[in-house]
């Protein structure tokens, strides 16, 4: 799987067409296909309209339930707005399941790609436990 590649072939991309004046200026282009554009291949959720990625191991579908602007209640293009989400289904790839069970990533197996202040990093081995991991995940449900 070609995760970061493909992430950094969207990263100036917008399916909002025409492209807002701000994002334009930013070197921004219209793509109406983007997944396809960066090489990716998607299939219709379950529960949800949008287009899940078949090429990332982790994909979590989500209803948005409450919408509201970041900072100053600026509601025009170049505004910023934060998304509350449910998730309604999660899929995971057989690659980085836990051997034996149906519900549980093996973090030594999944190697997420991060991005932090505008640079790509991903994970390494693990340092020790957490005094947590003696307590079964199945109590927190």
């Amino acid at each position: 799987m070609r995760h970061q590649p493909a992430v950094d072939d969207l990263a100036l991309t917008t399916g909002r067409s025409p492209v807002p004046i701000d994002k334009a200026a930013a070197g921004y282009r219209h793509e109406p296909d983007k997944l396809r554009s960066a090489g990716l291949h998607g299939r219709t959720g379950d529960t949800v309209r949008a287009e899940r990625i078949d090429d990332c191991p982790v994909n979590l579908e989500a209803r948005v339930v409450h919408v509201r602007p970041l900072g100053t209640g600026d509601t025009d293009d170049s505004a910023t707005f934060l998304f509350e989400a449910a998730i309604t289904r999660v899929h995971v790839h057989d690659s980085i399941r836990a051997p034996g069970t149906a519900d549980r990533i093996d973090p030594d197996r999944w190697r997420p790609l991060i991005m932090s202040f505008q640079r790509f990093y991903g994970l390494s081995a693990a340092l020790h436990p957490s005094r947590l991991a003696g307590i079964d995940e199945e109590w927190y449900r």
